[in-house]
Order: structure tokens, then C-alpha cells, then sequence
């Protein structure tokens, strides 16, 4: 997997990171063990991923588990906290809309 991580021979810093792939709505996108789901969609440029019934677009906002802005579908299961979730590879993941979830 090619994604944003320079290959362990050629890092600089020497990190050990270990790269995963989720899926998002049908996408790849690459992310680094022990980041949660949003850490993954926000370091991919993705600031949004659920709506609301208006139509207005949610992400994190307090990125703590207190709200419910960033509530994702996660292999299935509706209304997962992208915050709180930490991502394992080979995660389906999907958005929602307002009317899906809570």
C-alpha cells in the first residue's frame, strides 16, 4: 500500500508506524494503526461526512465523544462516533445522512 507513508527504509524520523486501508463509501483511503476513524478522514482532506435534514454538512466538532456530529456507519453497525472509533484495516466504512442515523 502506497498511500501517504514513506517506506520504513527511507523515513527520515524512523517512525514504525504501520499503514491500514479502510473503505469509505467505496474508496480506499489509507491511514496508520491507532488513529481513529476520523484521524484517517481528516488527515485525507475529508472535513465532512454526515448531514443533517437540512442538508448542512457535520464532521467533528468536538472530537471528544460528546456530540454526535461525526457519526459514521462502521462494517454495519449505524451511529459510530468516527472520534472515538479507532480504525482496524480492512474497515467498510459509511457515510450517513441524518434520517439514517440518530
Amino acid at each position: 500500500m502506497s498511500g501517504y507513508l514513506l517506506p520504513r527504509d527511507r523515513d527520515p524520523i524512523g517512525r514504525t508506524d504501520t499503514p491500514i486501508q479502510i473503505t469509505v463509501d467505496g474508496t480506499p483511503v489509507p491511514g496508520i494503526a491507532g488513529q481513529t476513524v476520523a484521524g484517517i478522514l481528516l488527515a485525507a482532506g475529508r472535513t465532512s461526512w454526515r448531514t443533517t435534514r437540512s442538508g448542512a454538512p457535520r464532521g467533528v466538532f468536538c472530537g471528544i465523544g460528546a456530540c454526535f456530529d461525526c457519526l459514521l456507519t462502521v462494517n454495519g453497525v449505524p451511529d459510530v462516533r468516527a472520534c472515538r472509533r479507532r480504525a482496524a484495516d480492512g474497515d467498510e466504512i459509511r457515510t450517513q445522512s441524518r434520517q439514517e442515523g440518530a
